[in-house]
């Protein structure tokens, strides 16, 4: 199902006209991905096992440290495990047996409910890329982002077919303080658009505040008995959970919303250079957060992470869409569903500084394994360039209609009398085309997956109208998205208190740049 917000009249009939349709701004969002494709399964159960055990292993032997958090040792103490300083030592199967109380599949709402997404099971839901300091367009180049670039990538999510979720961080208004930029962004997320969206974690506090503003947006019951938010908790691999961002999970746990508790691996840097080592390592870090997520509050709802990529081993650099990212994603899929958990990885990653073919390349590699690993939330998704240094607004565009390719491709093949088109083989016939025959013509415009961006045309045509390459004809798309955007509606009065909360809150704390 889909919703159509709003659509652009165009008059009907001749070439142009469909080329017209086709550049218009149609709001237009479609379900969460069902995958009727099967995962790929890339370990065998002996494999699986082995791994398994060596993260019990790693748990009860070498342990994790929890720093500066008196009140998580005390949790994990009461739990049955061994305190020693900040390290915590965890005995075997106590960290499986406390993910176990988390649940498979979550519903997170969006203030528009015919938005609202199913994260888990054979659900993949897309969410644009996150963290960026850095913006680039084709006409200003790569520059620090503002909250006004916040804004238009909001704006770009909101305008997006293929996008499922509105994201967090899009990228850094470094021209707002440090300790206010929070309550903008999310002020962004909710009225800019009204997809799902995720809350903040770079201070304890600020997950307060948007727990807070999330109860006036949905109501403070709601949230409470709800999943309104999905927020991003990184581990600092190898084996360490700080107090941010433990203090954040705390927050979001105790109220109920959900973490994607993500491991930081850079092969060869944060964890050992092999697949299997890798894979030992992220089990391990995973189910030690999400165990801590439950001893927080039991049923707490969690993802399980992981954001791997390797290191070119002669600069230093993280490579991306790599076979061995790839391999480990796959894997950490199999150890997600054997623990029931939602998983969260892949993206639209690449290290290149411009949306090139180096981009394309690394970025296509990346959103294919991710359909096929059995991911079901996808941050990233379109957006990312130079290593996830920045926030790209061509690549943006090209990457969330890329992601139309994935929705097309979970669909997997119907195979029935219709699909057969044993009547159409017959009507044409040796020798013929299948061109005006019944069967095209009752399911020409359905039966192909066809990219709003890309040009299809002669090369003639192509040159008279400027042998346009695609970066250039993503910048026009962004162009025509931002100036049709129209600002979904909202209640007046929540509008008014949530720009009250956002002004009171600014107004408390003088502003801080660090």
């Amino acid at each position: 199902m889909s919703e159509t917000e709003t659509r652009k009249r165009t008059r009907s009939g001749g070439g142009a006209a469909r080329r017209a349709a086709r550049g218009s701004a149609r709001v237009e969002t479609a379900r969460f991905i069902e995958r009727n494709i099967p995962n790929f399964e890339l370990l065998t159960e002996e494999a699986l096992e082995m791994i398994e055990a060596g993260a019990e292993t790693v748990l009860e032997e070498i342990g994790v440290n929890f720093v500066n958090n008196p009140g998580a040792l005390a949790l994990w103490k009461e739990a049955g495990a061994e305190i020693e300083g900040e390290r915590v030592r965890i005995p075997r199967g106590l960290a499986r047996r406390l993910c176990g109380h988390a649940p498979s599949r979550i519903t997170q709402h969006a203030r528009n409910p015919e938005r609202s997404v199913e994260i888990g099971g054979r659900s993949l839901v897309l969410a644009p890329v996150y963290g960026p300091p850095f913006v680039h367009d084709a006409e200003n180049g790569r520059r620090y982002g503002t909250i006004e670039d916040f804004r238009n990538f909001v704006r770009l999510g909101q305008m997006s077919r293929w996008l499922h979720h509105s994201g967090g961080t899009v990228c850094e208004p470094t021209d707002l303080p440090v300790n206010k930029r929070h309550l903008d962004m999310l002020h962004a997320h909710m009225t800019l658009s009204d997809k799902p969206f995720m809350g903040s974690v770079t201070e304890p506090s600020r997950a307060q505040d948007s727990v807070d503003m999330c109860g006036i947006l949905f109501g403070e019951e709601f949230v409470q008995q709800n999943t309104v938010m999905t927020s991003l908790i990184n581990i600092n691999s190898p084996l360490t959970f700080d107090d941010t961002m433990m203090g954040a999970l705390e927050v979001y746990a105790r109220n109920n919303q959900a973490c994607i508790v993500s491991p930081f691996i850079v092969g060869g840097a944060m964890a050992p250079v092999s697949v299997a080592g890798t894979l030992t390592q992220v089990l391990a870090e995973a189910m030690a957060g999400i165990a801590y997520a439950q001893l927080v509050r039991k049923g707490a709802p969690v993802i399980f992470g992981a954001f791997v990529t390797s290191i070119d081993m002669n600069s230093g650099a993280p490579t991306f869409g790599t076979p061995e990212a790839s391999q480990i994603s796959y894997g950490v899929g199999q150890l997600a569903r054997r623990l029931a958990l939602p998983y969260r990885s892949a993206g639209g990653f690449c290290g290149s500084k411009l949306p090139d073919a180096q981009a394309g390349y690394e970025s296509a590699n990346s959103l294919n394994m991710g359909l096929q690993a059995g991911v079901n939330f996808m941050l990233h998704a379109c957006g990312w360039l130079e290593g996830g240094l920045v926030a790209s607004y061509e690549k943006f565009v090209m990457d969330a209609d890329q992601l139309g390719a994935l929705h097309k491709m979970a669909q997997g093949v119907t195979v029935d009398e219709a699909t057969q088109a044993l009547g159409a083989i017959r009507e044409v016939g040796p020798g013929g085309h299948f061109l005006g025959c019944a069967h095209t013509q009752e399911n020409f415009k359905t039966a192909f997956w066809r990219s709003e961006l890309f040009d299809y045309k002669p090369f003639e045509t192509w040159s008279e109208e400027g042998a346009r390459d695609t970066m250039q004809l993503a910048s026009a798309r962004v162009k025509a998205l931002l100036d049709s955007y129209e600002q979904p509606a909202m209640d007046p009065g929540v509008a008014e208190a949530l720009a009250d909360y956002v002004a009171r809150k600014k107004a408390a704390v003088p502003d801080a740049f660090l």
